[in-house]
């Protein structure tokens, strides 16, 4: 799938359960495309080497792959989402009550609701102060935390009311992500610091970081505390990823 006209993707966003891709990029761009698959016989020789799906009206190519068993596949969604003037830097999802929450380099979060097959606005919400950084809906959805670079740090409800903010001092932050029981929060900095806070914003504690050079913290480049949605093979197995800029994972 290729965005034409040298557009910039900034961000991409999977919802893996309905299969729905957001993707952003500059000037405002905003795409939620829906992927269907079909099986076919992976005996089968009659497969293209190359064929082109959708068109540059709709702003969307696909190529099929020539590789034999291979499925070819078509885009049952393809919509522009208009909203965004700047670049769309963050993207995230809740699953549970299909929205798509989405937020760009002036700025402004936009939050989109599924009605009737259609992506459609439902709330905006502008500080006009900082960019969102990260933002995460926490595992049942009724949650949203909002990261901002200057250290902002806003709990809203999946209704759009206010629950609690936060302004962490002379700190940026990085990246923000829910606890799979919803009762802390992991905020990472831009300089590699990790704290806890609980789901009412009380400082818990700092987590050490082992992932370090000479001493030294290295930038997170991304969080993924998982959710528990799949099941465990153990009971005791490591849930928390944090992946760091020299190319090193810790697991927790």
């Amino acid at each position: 799938i290729a965005i034409p006209n040298g557009v910039k993707l900034r961000s991409v966003s999977w919802e893996n359960d309905n299969g729905w891709i957001s993707c952003g990029g500059d000037d405002g761009l905003l795409k939620v495309l829906k992927l269907e698959t079909n099986s076919v016989n992976s005996t089968s020789t009659n497969l293209p080497r190359s064929s082109e799906v959708g068109s540059k009206e709709d702003g969307i190519s696909q190529t099929t792959p020539s590789a034999v068993g291979s499925a070819p596949s078509n885009l049952s969604m393809n919509q522009t989402l208009e909203g965004h003037s700047g670049g769309v830097l963050v993207s995230t999802w809740n699953q549970q009550h299909k929205k798509l929450t989405t937020s760009d380099q002036n700025g402004l979060i936009i939050v989109w609701i599924l009605y009737k097959g259609i992506w459609y606005e439902e709330m905006i919400n502008n500080r006009y102060k900082s960019v969102v950084a990260d933002m995460q809906w926490n595992k049942d959805g009724q949650k949203i935390c909002i990261a901002y670079e200057d250290g902002a740090v806003i709990v809203g409800s999946v209704d759009g009311n206010r629950l609690w903010g936060k302004e962490f001092k002379n700190i940026q932050l990085a990246h923000v992500q829910w606890s799979p029981d919803s009762r802390t929060i992991l905020f990472a900095t831009t300089t590699g610091e990790l704290q806890l806070y609980d789901f009412n914003g009380n400082y818990i504690t700092n987590v050490t970081s082992h992932c370090g050079e000479n001493g030294t913290q290295i930038k997170v480049v991304d969080v993924e505390w998982y959710s528990g949605s799949q099941g465990y093979i153990d009971p005791r197995v490591p849930r928390l990823a944090l992946c760091f800029e020299n190319g090193k994972l810790q697991i927790m």
